[in-house]
């Protein structure tokens, strides 16, 4: 089992930054994968960012250049950098970890991008 943390989301203007936190309850070097993903209101849920255990970075199109995905091993926390946000970024934003071929989700953490 493993349980994840989220924090740091809010309410920012455009241009803006914010930090998520996702603190996991295990070692996250033991985590095939941790990384992000948003649902914005009558969507679907989207990729954004992964880290694997090797330290391996992806990032989906709409958010390269402006978030940046890094981990505190000491702290086991994945953390999401969000730069230049702009209110296409607004959504419910989740932490996810692959772990023994089972997914994993934190409870979500509001980011409100305005204009």
């Amino acid at each position: 089992q493993v349980q994840l943390m989220e924090s740091g989301g809010g309410l920012v203007q455009a241009g803006g930054s914010l930090r998520l936190s996702c603190a996991a309850s295990r070692n996250i070097f033991s985590m095939n994968v941790m990384g992000w993903y948003r649902q914005a209101p009558g969507k679907q849920r989207e990729f954004v960012a992964i880290i694997t255990s090797g330290g391996g970075i992806t990032f989906a199109d709409s958010v390269k250049g402006r978030f940046t995905i890094s981990r505190d091993i000491t702290k086991n926390t994945v953390y999401l950098d969000m730069n230049s946000l702009k209110p296409e970024d607004t959504a419910v934003y989740y932490c996810k970890a692959l772990y023994m071929g089972k997914e994993y989700w934190g409870q979500g953490s509001q980011v409100t991008v305005s204009s």
